[in-house]
């Protein structure tokens, strides 16, 4: 494609994302200086329609950022009242004493928030102070300098074919151009991932991990709802062996937001998260909150797990990574948009100095110091061993060493067990189906459990037919030839969209492997969990995708 012809237009800093973190950059840069020139541009068919987040949200980044945004009609408005942990088994629940917590553990002084009206707002004070928003130009393809420093990207184009080639209604897109870019895709970024291979970030981290969140919002029976409540759960329906959890909180207007999350180091390759979240909403405690109500909206996305461990360098020539991007969850809490708000802050601060010394392309390491001597790290660290424990020794041991492990750093400033590591890749965990029984789950009954299509529909996802494929095999023969035999083709089930099928020819019995890209709601789980890293994500042409309103 190096032929192609494309118009050029040139930024301060250009960042590539408007979620929280690139649009608390965004603020930020301009706050700092009026007359920078930043753009921000944004994949989805407009701010907050790709955002997914639990979410209870830490108001800790916010009051940096906006100090006087309670005073500022925004969407920020529900404060947590009522904070409970429970262990589930089948029919019933132990509740987790509230002192046994540790501190950091308290969700006293968050709000419960919809992120994706979260985010529509933040854009909204980004443009009033001149920063530039471009919705529907998804980043394809990034500009790197002489001296392989990263200098732009390409954005807006559209009109390829199904194979690659540009089409009758070709766009070529432009080349936007920064002394400074902001890489703020989220979790398993397209760009994130070939820069971080490009100047090889991760050579002193740990594995990333990641997990698959499922979401709904429902809005119940005003009698039933109760307005600030944060309900957090494990055990039923995974197990000791399995990890992951549910959170379901309480909003406004009768809404509640309920969700699971199932990390993928599983090792299982008939388990099927989203069944499992069907299953779960059968559950005693929630069917009946759930009963009589009705589901508004469904998604999925990755979530980083992986914890400071897995940070990788955050600065490159040219650029940073900012918030999930970088893997700023702290997986305990369930919460990263505040620290992903600071990293945009800590960056826009560090690309402003930066510029005023008349520095350009270079790395920004008064970012990386930021981060890794700021309130970022400070909040990751008591929780790094966390993951790593329930990892190797289960729920009920991992967790409960996990709580000590916390415990001890809040109290004395370090962990008991030091920094453990994680042992392998997500996508290596998986053991061959000869070891393991199918899983009968139960069919949805269509009033609190839905089908995967059916729920995709709630998703307002939308691709146009004829276009290339965002979803690449590097061998179109491995799906069939490898995964099915060994791992009964697990991309049909951890998908939660459904875009991975195995068709059987009854006459020939040969079996075909079938992409519904349509589907997909970008969540990029295919990219993370696939055995045989088989499957490349790349950004579909922009605008496409999920639709939220009020995930």
């Amino acid at each position: 494609m190096s032929e192609i012809k494309r118009e050029s237009i040139e930024y301060d800093v250009v960042i590539v994302g408007a979620g929280p973190a690139g649009l608390s950059a965004a603020i930020k840069l301009k706050q700092l200086d009026a007359n920078l020139q930043v753009v921000v541009l944004e994949k989805g068919s407009e701010v907050g329609s790709h955002i997914i987040s639990g979410a209870v949200l830490d108001p800790i980044g916010l009051d940096k950022l906006i100090p006087n945004w309670k005073d500022m009609n925004s969407p920020i408005k529900t404060k947590v009242k009522e904070d409970k942990f429970y262990f589930l088994g089948p029919a019933g629940g132990i509740r987790i004493p509230n002192f046994l917590m540790p501190p950091l553990m308290s969700n006293h002084g968050n709000y419960i928030v919809s992120m994706s009206k979260v985010c529509r707002w933040l854009a909204v004070q980004a443009e009033q102070l001149g920063v530039e928003i471009f919705p529907g130009m998804a980043c394809s393809e990034l500009i790197y300098g002489t001296s392989n420093e990263l200098k732009g990207v390409i954005a807006g184009e559209f009109g390829k074919d199904s194979d690659g080639k540009p089409g009758p209604m070709y766009e070529p897109g432009m080349e936007v151009i920064g002394k400074y870019v902001f890489i703020a895709e989220g979790v398993r970024g397209s760009l994130a991932k070939k820069i971080i291979a490009n100047y090889d970030l991760s050579k002193n981290s740990d594995y990333p991990k990641f997990g698959i969140g499922i979401k709904e919002v429902w809005e119940v029976k005003s009698e039933k709802h109760k307005e600030g409540q944060v309900l957090h759960t494990m055990g039923w329906p995974l197990g000791n062996s399995t990890g992951g959890g549910s959170f379901l909180y309480h909003g406004s207007d009768n809404q509640v937001y309920i969700g699971f999350v199932v990390h993928l180091n599983y090792k299982n390759p008939y388990l099927f998260p989203y069944k499992e979240f069907q299953k779960f909403k059968h559950h005693p405690f929630i069917c009946n909150l759930l009963d009589g109500g009705k589901r508004i909206e469904y998604g999925a996305r990755a979530i980083s797990e992986g914890g400071i461990q897995s940070v990788p360098k955050l600065s490159f020539p040219g650029g940073v990574l900012i918030g999930c991007s970088a893997g700023f969850v702290n997986v305990p809490r369930i919460k990263g948009n505040h620290n992903a708000i600071i990293s945009g802050i800590a960056a826009a601060e560090a690309a402003y100095f930066a510029l005023n010394n008349g520095r350009s392309n270079d790395s920004l390491v008064e970012y990386e110091n930021k981060i890794m001597k700021g309130p970022v790290f400070q909040d990751l660290s008591p929780v790094r061993n966390v993951k790593p424990l329930w990892s190797r020794l289960g729920l009920f041991l991992g967790i409960t060493l996990g709580a000590i492990d916390m415990w001890f750093a809040s109290i004395f400033r370090k962990n008991l067990f030091g920094t453990l590591n994680h042992k392998y890749p997500d996508h290596s965990s998986l053991e061959p189906a000869s070891k393991f029984k199918v899983i009968n789950y139960p069919k949805a009954d269509g009033k609190i459990s839905f089908e995967r299509l059916d729920n995709v529909s709630f998703s307002g996802t939308s691709h146009s037919d004829g276009q290339e494929c965002h979803l690449k095999l590097k061998d179109d023969t491995v799906p069939i030839k490898f995964n099915l035999p060994n791992f009964n083709e697990p991309a049909q089930r951890y998908c939660p969209a459904g875009v991975y099928e195995v068709l059987q020819n009854n006459e020939t019995s040969k079996s075909k492997f079938q992409i519904n890209y349509q589907n997909c709601v970008h969540c990029k789980t295919c990219d993370i969990k696939d055995p045989s890293q088989n499957i490349t994500w790349i950004t579909p042409q922009g605008g496409e995708g999920p639709n939220y309103s009020t995930m």
